[in-house]
C-alpha cells in the first residue's frame, strides 16, 4: 500500500497542544492518557523523522519549568504519536489530491523477502508512501542510492541467531553514505510448500544461506534433503511458486509466502526462539536531530600497530560515560595484518563527551570513520 506525502503547516498548532497536555500532565500524572487524548482535537499527521524529533526536544526543554520528569515526557509523545497513526487513513485520504516527491528505498528483493517486511515497516512509520525497488545483491543496493535512483538504502546487518553479516560490514568500509536508522525485525522462518506434500516427500529445500544457518537443527533432522542457495528468501519462494512440485520446499516467512500463493507445512524453525535481524538504513546525508534523542554513533576504527591499543580506546569511552553497545573486530581491507573494529556507542556524536572521546581516540588510530549518528530504535530521554 501507497501512502501520499504532503506538507505539514499547521506545526506551530500541534505543540501548543502538546505544551498544554504537558501543562496539564503535571498537575495530574494519573489522568495523562486520557488529558493527551482530549488535547489532541485538531490533529495533523507528523509522520516525519525531522518533525517528531523537534516536537520532542521541544517539550523536553519545558521540563525545568514545569518540574515534569522527561519519561513521562516522552510517554506523551508516544500517545500523541499512537493517536497519529490511529488516523492516518483519514488523513490519506483528506489530502489525496496533493503530491510531493515520494521517498524511494532499496532493499533486498524481491517481493516477500524479510528485507522487504522490513523496509515497509520503516516507510510506514516514517513516510506516507513510498516507491520500492528490489535489488539482487547488497552492491545494488547501496549503488541504487549513491546515484541517486534511490533516497534509502536497508540493509541487514546482524541477527541473533547467525551473527553479523560480513558482506554488508565489507560495504560500510567503503561506501560514503550514512546511516539514518535502525530498524529490528523478529524473523520467523516457516517451511513453505506449494501444494499437498508432506516432510517425507520433500527432497529440495531453497532459500538465502541465512536462513539455513538459522534452522540448521531442523534441517539436520532430514540429512536427504538438498540445499539449494538462492539470493533471497523471496527468490527461494519465487521459484517454488512457479514449479508445482511436492518434491520442492522454501525457507521463509509466512506473510512472503502468502504474497506468492504458498502453504505453511511448518513453523518456528529457527534454532533460538528470540531470532531477530537488525537493519540499518543509508542515506547519502547524515541526519540531523535533537541532543534529547536518544542516539547511537557507530564508528569504524583501525589501531596503530602497538599492544594495548583497543584497551585503552574503551577506556576513554567509559571515562567519558560512553557505552559501547557493540563491538565487532574484522580487517581493514581484507589484509590480515591489520585488525579494525567496529563500534556502536549508545551516544549523539555532537556530545561533549563524546567529542572529547573522539578526540583522543583520533591519536589511536591510522583510520577512524564516523558510519553514522541515528536515533536508537526505542526513543527515551538522555
Amino acid at each position: 500500500m501507497q501512502y501520499k506525502q504532503f506538507d505539514i503547516s499547521k506545526n506551530n498548532k500541534i505543540t501548543i497542544i502538546d505544551k498544554k497536555s504537558l501543562i496539564l500532565l503535571a498537575t495530574s500524572n494519573s489522568e495523562e492518557i486520557k488529558i493527551a487524548e482530549s488535547k489532541i482535537d485538531i490533529l495533523y499527521t507528523i509522520n516525519n523523522k525531522k518533525v517528531e524529533y523537534e516536537i520532542l526536544e521541544k517539550l523536553i526543554n519545558l521540563e525545568p519549568t514545569y518540574q515534569f520528569d522527561s519519561h513521562h515526557i516522552t510517554s506523551l509523545f508516544q500517545i500523541i504519536n499512537n493517536n497519529m497513526h490511529l488516523q492516518q487513513e483519514l488523513l490519506k485520504e483528506q489530502y489525496k489530491h496533493l503530491h510531493t516527491n515520494i521517498p524511494k528505498i532499496a532493499f533486498l528483493g524481491p517481493k516477500g523477502s524479510y528485507s522487504h517486511i522490513a523496509a515497509r515497516k520503516y516507510a510506514n512509520h516514517y513516510f506516507n508512501s513510498t516507491l520500492e525497488i528490489d535489488c539482487a545483491k547488497f552492491h545494488d543496493i547501496v549503488d541504487k542510492v549513491k546515484h541517486g535512483q534511490a533516497d534509502y538504502a536497508l540493509l541487514p546487518f546482524e541477527n541473533t541467531s547467525s551473527g553479523y553479516i560480513n558482506d554488508v560490514y565489507d560495504i560500510l568500509q567503503h561506501t560514503n553514505l550514512s546511516i539514518i536508522g535502525e530498524l529490528t525485525l523478529p524473523i520467523e522462518h516457516c517451511l513453505l510448500v506449494n501444494g499437498s506434500t508432506n516432510l517425507q516427500q520433500i527432497q529440495t529445500i531453497y532459500s538465502h544461506p541465512q536462513p539455513f544457518q538459522q534452522c540448521s537443527k531442523f534441517i539436520h533432522c532430514f540429512p536427504h534433503w538438498k540445499n539449494k542457495y538462492t539470493e533471497s528468501t523471496a527468490a527461494a519462494m519465487k521459484k517454488i511458486s512457479i514449479v508445482n512440485s511436492p518434491k520442492l520446499a522454501a525457507l521463509g516467512s509466512e506473510a512472503g509466502g502468502k504474497l506468492y500463493g504458498l502453504q505453511v507445512l511448518k513453523r518456528n524453525l529457527s534454532n533460538q526462539q528470540q531470532n531477530r535481524t537488525r537493519f540499518i538504513i543509508l542515506s547519502r546525508t547524515p541526519i540531523k536531530f535533537s541532543s534529547h534523542i536518544s542516539a547511537k554513533t557507530t564508528l569504524i576504527i583501525s589501531t596503530k600497530q602497538q599492544i594495548g591499543a583497543l584497551v585503552e580506546i574503551l577506556l576513554i569511552l567509559r571515562t567519558h560515560n560512553l557505552i559501547v553497545s557493540k563491538l565487532k573486530n574484522g580487517t581493514l581491507d581484507h589484509n590480515i595484518r591489520q585488525k579494525m573494529f567496529y563500534i556502536d556507542i549508545q551516544a549523539h556524536l555532537e556530545s561533549e563527551n563524546m567529542q572529547i572521546a573522539l578526540k583522543k581516540i583520533r591519536k589511536l588510530t591510522h583510520f577512524l570513520k564516523i558510519l553514522g549518528c541515528y536515533p536508537s530504535e526505542n526513543i527515551v530521554p538522555i
